[in-house]
């Protein structure tokens, strides 16, 4: 299914509302943004991540934007946690598509006043220690002196993008985990100590008015990070391109000599490329998994009926499994 396309219900001519990771300005919003048309839709911030699920699991909302992963820092495991749905909260919750956004951070808050000794790149600068002789060198270097800076705000992915400059500039500096870098920022704005900073977008230093004090903090240039677009049941319109993507759970009896390889075995023989693999714990038995895998192809559209051969022969290995949902493959597109 193209979510760019018009929606309504045959008795509701509402106009559809997409909920996103807020607030406005975040990273998710500016996913959301790109995929539905803003004279089509209406968007709906949410505070977390959950908020997005139960908004479309509930019907309030037809479509929902998360992260769910980032080339630098891996997978977001907020999200992984509630595609395991341990207690069958979100069952009908469907990946219907993704997004892709390269993803540039700044470090957000108030220039500090200023001192005859104050420089940018004197701010905790890399300093070669005992224990780091050879400190990374980070692609940018602060714009303003860092000295007065106390404490980071930012959601746990973007500190895990920004470790270099993090570490050559503010290391030790308290850092402080929030739902979204869009909501560190409203939090720096609301320090009057002046003492915060937020790792946040450009877009956000502009609705907040704070000052960029430094900016392209990420590690990598090529830092991406990919969005799911979630839906309430399946959409048998979806996946209209040969390029398509499968992600399904499933658990197995780690008591089983070869059980995880005996599954991944079944999409070998039908010929489908696995594209990532994660896992989460099961909070049933300790150091037992749930696996989650994705690979190239539609249950949907499966012309070739590899995907369903597949699919249907893992009831041989695992305990149980779930099809998370099938979508066209965005990236490079």
């Amino acid at each position: 299914m193209d979510p760019r396309s018009k929606l309504s219900n045959s008795d509701d001519t509402r106009t559809p509302i997409v909920s996103f990771l807020g607030p406005v300005s975040s990273y998710t919003h500016q996913a959301a943004l790109g995929c539905f048309e803003a004279d089509r839709y209406d968007y709906k911030a949410e505070i977390t991540i959950p908020d997005v699920f139960e908004a479309v699991q509930s019907g309030g909302s037809e479509f929902g934007v998360v992260p769910f992963e980032n080339s630098t820092n891996g997978a977001v495991v907020f999200t992984l946690e509630l595609f395991a749905d341990r207690h069958h909260r979100y069952p009908d919750i469907t990946v219907c598509g993704e997004a892709y956004l390269d993803v540039s951070h700044c470090l957000l808050g108030k220039k500090g006043v200023k001192s005859s000794t104050d420089s940018p790149v004197m701010s905790g600068a890399c300093t070669p220690t005992m224990s780091s002789p050879d400190p990374l060198k980070p692609r940018t270097s602060p714009l303003y002196s860092l000295d007065h800076v106390k404490r980071i705000l930012s959601h746990p992915q973007a500190f895990g993008q920004c470790e270099t400059f993090l570490g050559a500039y503010l290391k030790g500096v308290e850092r402080i985990d929030v739902s979204s870098t869009s909501r560190a920022a409203e939090m720096v704005k609301e320090d009057t100590t002046g003492t915060s900073a937020a790792i946040a977008s450009k877009l956000a230093a502009n609705i907040h008015d704070l000052d960029t004090l430094a900016q392209g903090i990420e590690d990598r240039e090529d830092n991406t990070t990919r969005f799911f677009i979630l839906r309430k049941r399946t959409n048998g319109s979806a996946c209209k391109t040969s390029k398509t993507k499968t992600l399904i759970t499933f658990t197995v009896d780690h008591r089983t000599p070869g059980a995880l390889a005996s599954v991944l075995q079944c999409f070998q023989a039908n010929c489908l490329n696995l594209t990532s693999i994660n896992s989460r714990p099961t909070r049933v038995v300790p150091f037992q998994y749930i696996f989650f895998v994705e690979f190239e192809g539609s249950k949907l559209n499966d012309q070739s009926g590899r995907v369903n051969k597949a699919l249907s022969a893992l009831g041989e290995y695992v305990q149980d499994w779930r099809w998370i949902g099938s979508w066209d493959d965005r990236l490079g597109g």
